[in-house]
């Protein structure tokens, strides 16, 4: 047996957007409002996660949005030749206002408005559901770069991405703009297939959970994201079940070691790395799939 096409294409449909959307632009008028602490340095909003993919499915209700601080950044100059490592550090000071700063005018900002509702969390800033708005993940990060080339302040390269960390301290770096650009690049080049199989994909793992095959935490949405993104382009396309089919079984033959995030910055699998998979967690979730699929 199969999974029905019917259900497929239930599956494949997007969540809610309008309550999203508002949830969003609710908070972000908070965190740019005039007068804030961080009120003329330079600083972006914006959003990551599904619904900022347009990934979201109805159960997943959290609006996962970043405030980053360009004023400042944590940088990454091992890959540079020696002599370039000392002329980025004689060119560079340390930043008088920081990330520990920044994270803690944000959730003054933030408790100033919400109130109770507001809680520091791990990763980020929670703010709980209210009357029209969402659960709202904010992110307190700075700017990063990753660099490739430094001989001058106007002869250098570097990719960007965000940098913070957790109330427990560790250091987290990752690149969600690369992440959405990656996934909407994908989309265009499998003529809108993409997109809607991360959703059945997503669907199909809570549908796991709430049957007790596959516990809760093991497949997050942003590594089936990047599980997809693997798979090629031609895998794509006729219909749900064929496309979720070779999809599957593509990963399944593939060279583990090779999978990669969908911001093309890390390897998907790594035993120790906080913005990555873990293998045993991609096998209980395959099984898991597989299982369901045969058992439909």
């Amino acid at each position: 047996m199969a999974i029905a096409e019917a259900q497929l294409e239930t599956w494949s449909k997007q969540g809610t957007v309008p309550q999203s959307s508002t949830t969003y632009n609710s908070i972000k008028n908070v965190l740019e409002a005039e007068g804030t602490p961080y009120f003329g340095k330079k600083y972006e909003v914006f959003l990551q996660g599904s619904y900022g993919n347009s990934t979201n499915i109805y159960s997943e209700s959290d609006v996962d949005i970043v405030i980053k601080l360009n004023d400042c950044f944590h940088r990454d100059i091992t890959r540079l030749p020696a002599e370039q490592q000392s002329a980025y550090k004689s060119m560079h000071n340390d930043a008088a206002y920081t990330h520990v700063h920044f994270k803690a005018d944000v959730l003054k900002v933030l408790t100033a408005q919400y109130g109770a509702n507001v809680d520091p969390g791990d990763k980020a800033i929670a703010i709980a559901a209210g009357g029209n708005r969402r659960k709202a993940d904010v992110i307190s990060a700075i700017n990063f770069r990753r660099y490739k080339k430094f001989l001058s302040f106007s002869d250098q390269e570097y990719i960007e991405g965000i940098s913070f960390y957790t109330s427990s301290g560790t250091h987290i770096v990752n690149y969600p703009k690369q992440h959405s650009a990656n996934l909407t690049q994908k989309h265009q080049n499998t003529d809108q297939w993409f997109k809607p199989t991360a959703r059945i994909l997503k669907n199909l793992r809570s549908r796991l959970v709430s049957e007790g095959m596959l516990e809760a935490g093991v497949a997050p949405s942003y590594y089936l994201e990047g599980l997809l993104y693997n798979v090629p382009d031609d895998k794509f396309g006729r219909n749900y079940a064929e496309t979720f089919a070779s999809a599957i079984n593509w990963i399944l033959e593939s060279d583990r070691s090779k999978l990669v995030c969908a911001n093309y910055q890390y390897f998907l699998l790594h035993p120790e790395l906080p913005v990555t998979w873990r293998e045993d967690k991609l096998d209980a979730f395959l099984a898991a799939a597989v299982d369901l699929w045969n058992q439909w």
